[in-house]
């Protein structure tokens, strides 16, 4: 029978929601299931000191080393490194990383397939830069390269001779050149930024919006739809994002809202994007990845652009999606167990 390991850095599962969930999966497909972490593993003896979950409580168990390893976060310090690098050698993991922002982007841009759903960007490196693209496209974001949920982005918009709008975290100033450029020194000094032509995907009252497409492999291997769900910023934000106070609602409703009686349209273009965007992107890594959340927006003609690649995507509140996406884990890892015993 297959056993599946899940890898976390905390030491309580208790303390880890979605372990539990797991946990039952895993039983409910006649899967062997612990839970443990690298400083549980004993190298030397091929054993790991983890818990299963039996009559209401985790229980701790040794167990020898599992078929598949769900790496559920990331290691934390050295110690937990090279322990974790010692068993990504011998055994298969389900989750790998795809880089940052920039790396993502210019891997789509090298493959080319893909390249014309990219917004045009630069890595902010001077201030030259940034003066090249608001010249060309008059509205820009910039972001930082490495940041999540929606933190850090500022809108910046040239209107007149020489006067900049700013949005930044929901402050709307009014600036002239020479304060901007010292403001984008400033940032660019601090941290890898981003500069973006802005695209204008917002309802017909005015609010941005885009659309996640959380996709995962299944137990065959294939990627499958988990959701697809409208992100829609409150009024006045420059993001949708969630964590800085979206909102969702059902993918239907809100196209019919938007896009009239061609809803259904988009909603098959969104549904197959998902899928062939996936496959491509899937096979521009030596890694095979697992799970991805990729967002995308549509301008006032329709047209779609990729705004962002997540890797390991929560799922919304709206939808109780949560123990879809903890079966298409618990069965793809299967799948890659059994791949590797063949």
């Amino acid at each position: 029978m297959t056993l599946i390991g899940m890898l976390h850095h905390r030491a309580d599962p208790n303390n880890v929601k979605k372990a539990y969930a797991y946990a039952v999966v895993a039983k409910a497909e006649g899967l062997n299931f612990f839970y443990f972490t690298p400083s549980r593993v004993n190298i030397k003896q091929q054993r790991i000191l983890g818990k299963v979950y039996e009559n209401g409580q985790w229980i701790e168990k040794e167990f020898p080393f599992p078929d598949v390893i769900y790496n559920a976060s990331y290691p934390v310090g050295n110690k937990a490194e090279q322990i974790v690098d010692y068993l990504f050698e011998r055994i298969p993991f389900t989750s790998h990383s795809i880089g940052d922002k920039l790396s993502v982007y210019n891997r789509i841009i090298k493959a080319k397939k893909f390249k014309q759903y990219l917004i045009p960007f630069y890595k902010l490196t001077d201030v030259q830069i940034f003066l090249n693209m608001i010249k060309l496209y008059k509205k820009v974001i910039i972001k930082p390269s490495s940041g999540h949920q929606g933190g850090g982005v500022v809108y910046i918009e040239k209107y007149g001779f020489n006067q900049y709008k700013i949005n930044e975290a929901e402050l709307i100033s009014s600036i002239n050149e020479k304060q901007l450029l010292d403001l984008i020194s400033h940032k660019i000094q601090g941290q890898d930024y981003l500069v973006q032509q802005f695209i204008n995907s917002q309802t017909k009252s005015g609010h941005v919006f885009d659309f996640r497409l959380h996709v995962q492999k299944n137990g065959e291997g294939k990627w499958v739809i988990t959701s697809i769900y409208p992100r829609i910023g409150r009024l006045g934000t420059i993001t949708s994002n969630m964590g800085s106070g979206g909102y969702s609602t059902y993918l239907d409703i809100f196209l019919k809202t938007e896009f009239g009686d061609s809803w259904y349209d988009i909603q098959r273009y969104l549904e197959q994007f998902a899928i062939s965007f996936s496959n491509h992107f899937d096979s521009l890594y030596n890694n095979e990845l697992d799970e991805l959340g990729i967002d995308v927006g549509i301008d006032e003609n329709q047209k779609l652009w990729l705004f962002e690649v997540n890797w390991r995507p929560g799922p919304p509140n709206i939808y109780n999606v949560e123990l879809d996406v903890v079966k298409n884990t618990i069965l793809y890892a299967k799948y890659l167990a059994d791949r590797n015993k063949h």
